[in-house]
């Protein structure tokens, strides 16, 4: 219980993560195409500003502007050769603003998807993809980060990779996983198969769970698939994107409303999260519901899927599928493979634009 993280678990029966990154520098003047992480250097009191603002509505643990810092990503606006300084910069405008506050608040080096595919799908090694979220993750540490905070995978061997190089600079690793298709990852991850291969890595993540995705109540039935084959002492995850992103205008707005996100964030209590914020669409003003709400309630029991349907939307077949059966934290046979297991066939997380959390 050294770090930080750690030790406000150790105190906290929860605590309240950030939203969105990309919706929210949007609404600072990105541009659709640009890099966000480009901003650390080029508009660092945009970066800061970002961040306060969710310091400001109550978060415990807020994410750095670094989501897409490996090299892979980088590429695309070719700055690949600039992973060290921009993820650097990134935690260091997080740490200047989280040591102005007169409580602990948590900065976690958001490292997302390299985009790529692993062999023998892609051309990328597992070797050399633990190499890119190495030198991601020595930038971090090294601006200020707390916690190292793995977003939005969808294949087993990229997980394993992220966690294994993000854990040899020597900070603690969380990572959630987006379980957007048919209430599986991507690459066919099962909420209920995370935990396993969490126990399995060395050092294990202090936290996982799921993020991004279709929803809202998508991500709650994850959550409780996931609860189910968790072992004790397990601190599970739940960053949901804020409704279902519509097309308003010229410009794209999710559908949930503060309201629906205050009452996600007590369903995601009572299903077992202990951090719980938001994914795509979520601003300040739902994370401030959310803080509201959370502080206001007493856990209860998990509602059942009709519940969850009931009070905050639809889910898919394939997470009602997995929340009728007895969920047993075992891969089926030929899941694996298909998953991108233990054989290392990789999968691609490529990164959405609004996919930031």
């Amino acid at each position: 219980m050294g770090d930080r993280l750690s030790r406000l678990l150790s105190e906290r029966e929860w605590l309240l993560a950030d939203g969105a990154t990309g919706t929210n520098l949007f609404a600072l003047g990105l541009q659709h195409g640009d890099s966000p992480e480009l901003w650390n250097l080029e508009h660092p009191d945009l970066v800061r500003q970002h961040y306060r603002s969710f310091i400001d509505a109550g978060s415990d643990i807020f994410l750095t502007n670094s989501f897409g810092g490996t090299r892979h990503r980088l590429k695309l606006h070719g700055a690949e050769d600039r992973v060290y300084e921009i993820n650097k910069r990134a935690a260091e405008l997080g740490r200047e603003e989280a040591d102005k506050e007169d409580r602990p608040v948590v900065v976690a080096g958001c490292m997302g998807p390299t985009g790529e595919l692993f062999q023998p799908l892609g051309a990328l090694s597992f070797e050399d993809g633990k190499a890119a979220f190495a030198e991601q993750a020595e930038g971090l540490k090294d601006g200020g980060a707390d916690v190292l905070w793995i977003e939005t995978l969808s294949a087993v061997d990229e997980l394993q990779a992220a966690v294994a190089g993000a854990s040899s600079v020597g900070l603690p690793v969380t990572c959630t996983l987006s379980f957007d298709t048919n209430g599986r990852t991507m690459m066919g991850v099962m909420p209920s198969q995370l935990g396993q291969l969490v126990h399995e890595m060395a050092p294990e993540p202090v936290a996982y769970g799921g993020n991004c995705g279709v929803g809202a109540s998508e991500l709650i039935v994850a959550l409780q698939n996931m609860q189910k084959a968790a072992q004790n002492g397990d601190v599970l995850i739940a960053k949901s994107n804020c409704g279902i992103p519509e097309w308003v205008g010229d410009r794209i707005e999710y559908s949930g409303t503060p309201e629906l996100m205050a009452d996600y964030a007590r369903i995601a209590r009572d299903s077992g999260a202990r951090i719980i914020g938001g994914c795509c669409g979520t601003t300040p003003n739902h994370v401030r519901a959310m803080r509201e709400a959370l502080q206001a309630h007493t856990p209860g029991t998990a509602p059942d899927v009709s519940e969850v349907v009931a009070r905050l939307g639809e889910i898919s077949y394939g997470a009602q599928e997995q929340a009728d059966s007895e969920a047993t934290g075992e891969m089926p046979a030929g899941e694996a493979a298909r998953a991108g297991g233990r054989r290392r066939r990789g999968g691609r997380s490529g990164r959405r634009e609004e996919s930031e959390g």
